[in-house]
Formats: structure tokens, sequence, C-alpha cells
């Protein structure tokens, strides 16, 4: 008996072949901060990632990755209180250039955002999320279209994007577009072995815009403001990756506008900026690895962002990573880290210090 796929699909055609893959992410934390949250500890199943691809056609692909993850926001516990599903990454890609070793595609849907994914294939995401993402400057993807061109000779690649802005997590909320573009060099790729040869230097670029509060107008306002706000972000990357080592280092900064008022006669509305910046630097230690093929079955973790917020108003605070990790199988590692977050010189983040046990599986 033949299914309604079987019998859509033209005489002689193979069934398209489907690639699914996943990544499970969990951990223990144990809280040493001072006061009464000390001694807070807890299993957590962070997310899962569950990864379908499959052809569309000549050129054409669909990938579709799911995010299983638990509901943290209390004002949503009316609707779950526990794991959930929703779409991270949702697109149909053309591979519109195939020519020698240059390569083109043209994404659409839910692509990715222009720098995280590239800093995550550095850090060991599984342990905390990249400086950018952790620290708020953009979400990791978004609603929009996409383009990423591989340079030839090895040289590197460059990816630019339109999207909605508020990222995967939201839906549109407002007309404005978002757009960011990334540029990556490898210059001695096809030249040199080892760390020299691994180097990379990346240079982005992330032009934002956000619709105001007031944009509809209201009962005693002023009017609908129709302007957007300023929402920009920049940086410049640099790594290196061999078997036995791993270096990187960054800084990117933002400029935000925001407002305040209520945008009436006795409080009228105003603009008021907020300009930061980061410093994010790590190293991956594996100090039983001489060689490509050697086991790389323990790994030493350092990692240190200072991060300004507001730049005229202070607000700092820096974030300590250490720990050891340990690769239990191919496909599955475990770590022992140590997480710090303290604010310096009167900055608002709320200090925290743990220890956590983390699990990676890949499948």
């Amino acid at each position: 008996m033949k299914t309604g796929a079987d019998t859509a699909r033209p005489a002689g055609q193979a069934a398209p072949k489907l690639d699914l893959s996943g990544v499970m992410f969990a951990n223990y934390q144990y809280q040493t901060n001072r006061g009464s949250s000390r001694g807070a500890n807890k299993f957590d199943l962070e997310r899962v990632y569950l990864t379908l691809k499959m052809p569309a056609g000549e050129r054409a692909s669909v990938r579709i990755t799911t995010d299983v993850f638990q509901q943290q926001q209390s004002g949503n516990d009316s609707y779950y209180r526990g794991w959930t599903v929703r779409a991270k990454y949702a697109y149909l890609q053309y591979d519109y250039l195939k020519r020698g070793n240059v390569r083109a595609a043209a994404r659409f849907g839910l692509v990715h955002n222009v720098f995280i994914e590239h800093d995550e294939t550095y850090w060991p995401r599984w342990m905390s999320t990249v400086a950018t993402d952790r620290h708020g400057y953009f979400s990791s993807a978004d609603a929009g279209l996409a383009s990423a061109i591989t340079l030839p000779r090895e040289l590197g690649e460059i990816y630019a994007a339109i999207t909605n802005g508020p990222g995967y997590t939201s839906r549109e909320v407002d007309r404005f577009k978002d757009y960011g573009a990334r540029l990556t060099l490898t210059p001695f790729a096809s030249r040199a072995d080892g760390l020299l040869g691994s180097l990379a230097l990346t240079a982005w670029s992330y032009q934002g815009s956000t619709g105001s509060r007031f944009a509809g107008g209201g009962a005693g306002q002023l009017g609908p403001v129709g302007s957007s706000l300023q929402r920009d972000r920049w940086g410049v990357f640099a790594a290196v990756k061999n078997p036995a080592l791993t270096i990187a280092a960054q800084y990117a900064a933002r400029a935000d506008e925001g407002e305040t008022g209520s945008n009436t006669v006795t409080e009228p509305r105003a603009i008021v900026d907020s300009t930061g910046h980061l410093v994010s630097a790590y190293a991956i230690v594996r100090p039983f690895a001489s060689g490509a093929g050697a086991a790389r079955s323990v790994s030493l973790v350092g990692r240190v962002d200072r991060v300004t917020t507001n730049r005229a108003l202070g607000q700092r605070h820096t974030l300590v990573i250490g720990g050891v990790a340990i690769d239990l199988t191919k496909a599955a590692s475990l770590s022992l880290d140590y997480q710090e977050q303290l604010p310096r010189d009167g900055g608002p983040a709320a200090p925290s210090k743990a220890v956590f046990l983390h699990l990676i599986g890949r499948f």
C-alpha cells in the first residue's frame, strides 16, 4: 500500500535522504553565593537540539532544528512549568553558486545570526553560551534572509543577513529590520600547518533598530512615535585551534537607545543612550594531545569576560569560568567547572558563584 507521500513522488524518483542528528545539554549546579541562595542546587536538562536535514530538489535543501527547553520565565508558568519545544533554525537553502572551490548559498526562514555560531566553533557551548549571547548582544537565530559565501583557496567566508530583530524566541514586533554581516579570513589555511594555518580573523557588524513603545499612541499622549531606536553592534575576533590548543579573543561594542517618560505633556518622551562593550578571551588546553591523531580525552578550560553594560553610568561586571572536561566517548563529554559573575565599580549585575557538572551528548 502506498502512502500519500509515495503517490505524490514522480515515478522512478528515489526517496530523499533524511539526516537526523541531535545534541543534549544537561548539568548539576550548586550555588556557593553568600546569603539566602547559598547551597541552592538542582539537576537541569538545559535543552536538546534535534536537527533534521534533507534535500529539496537539485541545489536546494531544508534544515529544521527544534529546541527542547525548560520554561524559565515565571510569567509564563500558567502555560507550562516544564519542558517544551520551539523551532530555532528552520530554513530552505538554495546553493546558487558552485564554481571551483567557491560556494554561495541563500537561506530563507529562521536563520543564523551573524557571529554567535562562528564563536561556538571554538568555545564549548555546552559549558556556557558565548560572550555576545550570554551578555545580550543579540539572539543566535532570527527570521529573515541570509547568504553564506565561501571564498576561494580557503581564504575564509562572508555571511550576511537581514532579519526581523527580536530573535527566534519572539514574533516580529515592529516594522524595522536588522542588517548584519561578517567577514572571516583564514590567510594561512592553504599555506601552513599547525596554529598558524588555523588562524581566523573576523570582523562583524550588526545595524539594528527597534520600534518605540509609543508607536501606537494612546489616550493622553502627544501622538504616535514612528521613528526607530538605535540597536547597533560590532566586533572583532581572532582565534587559533589545533588538537592540543585553542585560543580566542574578541572585542565587541554596542550602542542602544532607550526611552523614558510617558509621552505626555507633563512627562514627555526622552531618548537615553546606552553604550557599552566587552572584552572576552578564552583558552582550551588538551595536555595529552600531541598531534592530529592523538587522544583528546582531557581539556583544561579558562575564560574571562569583562563587560561594560553602560559606560556613562560605569556599570560593569566580570565573568570568570574555569574547569576541566573529559571526553567519555567521541560523542559525550563531562566537565567540572566553576563560574563566577561579580559586579565591578558598583555595577548592577547580580553576584553569582556556582560549581557545575556539565554533560553533553551528541547523536
